[in-house]
């Protein structure tokens, strides 16, 4: 319960905080400037941001120029900031990151909220009171030897790294699920469509052999590019220079950080570079791009299939998970693939402005890193909470209707493209648009027309030929 209010001040003058608030002036004042769209940082990237200052506060330690006397209390709030995250968040400490995730740029506005709730934290510790900040700063000792220009993209990478660790297994168990109905389903006959044309054979199980190959790709591209994350700009601190933080610096805090978060980090080769260019995570988000692409045209490819049940094509059949209709008794959508798209479809227009956050890079500095931060993280949230879901409840209960398919392999016209080694190209086209014409199928052609036998076309048409069925 707020109990009033406590004054401190900063370069700007003196700025009203709530007096149980762990947050301080700077964080108050980005408050009150960006009331902008209520949301606020992921989870991930306040751990990230806590491990930092953990690790820049032993840094500072080992290193002889944070007195221990102060850089302990530092490190426990740090892990006491740690610790609620693992659980879930909400704690005293998490709640206290109030700044919009449109904010200042390079991210200053963040890196103070957790600067001032780390050192608020650590006077407790010290028996004294918030905000008194002549016994430890913010600024002077919770950021020592740090610039909000190398601790944001850090932390940015990390947490990004920590997301794609979660979604992984999430898309390599529905590939799997893909694969697992390409077995199934790899005796049901049926015709391919190219150009939504009939086209020649093929069965239901290579159509979601290829999807489960598809998702395997995209999920080995993303752990791929996720390794130009494992390169840090820590130790950089203002402009990649690394003004102010002591020799020695830049390598022991990206090692204590790597040990803290569990993650192969390593320090930038150029920490120029690292704090002008956002490349590392403009990949990722390509990366994340283009699976979600994958993803909608493979849902778009589903909700085909399952149309109908009676008008459309009605060779799949999904799990029915909620009415349809408001209007159609009955009536069942696939309603869970409807929402992959819009879920992918963020994804995709979120990619488009790390585009053009990572193209708006000036001089030596990139200040759009908080955008990037926030489409990126959240777009890899979507998937991580979504995708298990479109896997058990949708992708492993799909049945094949056995029959309809069987039907739409006898029926394509394009089985008219087997007879080309038997009678040519030209005598096959002829016998497609006579077929056509006449409302028929091609095997009553040929065999109006005697050109095979009956017992030649079984041969010809034979699904386990001409599927793959006999290189199995």
């Amino acid at each position: 319960m707020n109990k009033g209010m406590r004054t401190e001040k900063d370069s700007l003058g003196p700025f009203k905080v709530p007096a149980d608030a762990y947050y301080g002036v700077q964080t108050a004042r980005a408050a009150a400037n960006f009331p902008v769209s209520g949301l606020r940082a992921h989870p991930s990237l306040v751990s990230a941001y806590a491990a930092i200052k953990k690790a820049c506060a032993l840094t500072n330690r080992e290193l002889g120029v944070l007195d221990a006397s102060l850089a302990s209390p530092i490190i426990k709030a740090c892990d006491e900031l740690l610790e609620e995250l693992k659980r879930g968040g909400a704690g005293p400490l998490s709640s206290q990151f109030i700044v919009d995730v449109y904010q200042a740029g390079a991210g200053t506005s963040f890196n103070m909220n957790a600067n001032e709730v780390v050192a608020n934290r650590a006077l407790e510790l010290l028996g004294k009171r918030k905000g008194d900040y002549a016994a430890l700063h913010p600024n002077d000792h919770v950021n020592m030897s740090q610039s909000t220009n190398d601790t944001y993209p850090t932390a940015t990478h990390a947490a990004a790294l920590l997301q794609i660790r979660r979604l992984l297994p999430a898309m390599r168990d529905l590939e799997r699920s893909f694969a697992a109905k390409g077995k199934e389903f790899a005796r049901v006959i049926k015709s391919a469509r190219t150009h939504l044309q009939d086209a020649v054979p093929i069965t239901l199980g290579q159509e979601f052999s290829a999807y489960a190959a598809a998702l395997g790709a995209c999920s080995r591209e993303l752990e791929r590019r996720a390794t130009l994350l494992h390169a840090v700009a820590l130790g950089g601190t203002a402009a990649g220079t690394g003004v102010n933080a002591p020799p020695g610096f830049r390598a022991k805090a990206v090692a204590h950080l790597a040990k803290i978060l569990g993650l192969p980090l390593v320090p930038a080769e150029d920490p120029r570079m690292a704090l002008q260019s956002h490349l590392p995570l403009l990949a990722v988000s390509g990366a994340l791009r283009d699976s979600a692409l994958e993803l909608i045209r493979i849902a778009n490819d589903l909700r085909l299939m399952c149309s109908g049940p009676m008008t459309g094509f009605g060779e799949i059949v999904l799990p029915a998970v909620q009415p349809g209709s408001s209007i159609m008794p009955g009536k069942v959508n696939p309603s869970l693939l409807e929402c992959l798209d819009m879920v992918c479809f963020q994804i995709v227009g979120r990619d488009a402005a790390i585009g053009l956050a990572a193209q708006a890079g000036q001089m030596d500095l990139n200040v759009m890193t908080p955008l990037t931060a926030y489409n990126l993280l959240d777009s890899i949230q979507l998937l991580i909470n979504f995708l298990p879901k479109v896997d058990k409840s949708c992708v492993r209960g799909i049945k094949a209707d056995v029959e309809k398919n069987a039907d739409f392999f006898g029926k394509s016209l394009s089985l008219a493209a087997l007879l080309n080694p038997r009678i040519g190209y030209a005598k096959a086209a002829e016998v497609f648009k006579e077929a056509l014409a006449r409302r028929i199928t091609v095997r009553d052609v040929i065999l109006e027309k005697r050109l095979l036998t009956e017992k030649q076309l079984d041969a010809l048409f034979d699904p386990r030929a001409v599927t793959g069925f006999l290189d199995r």
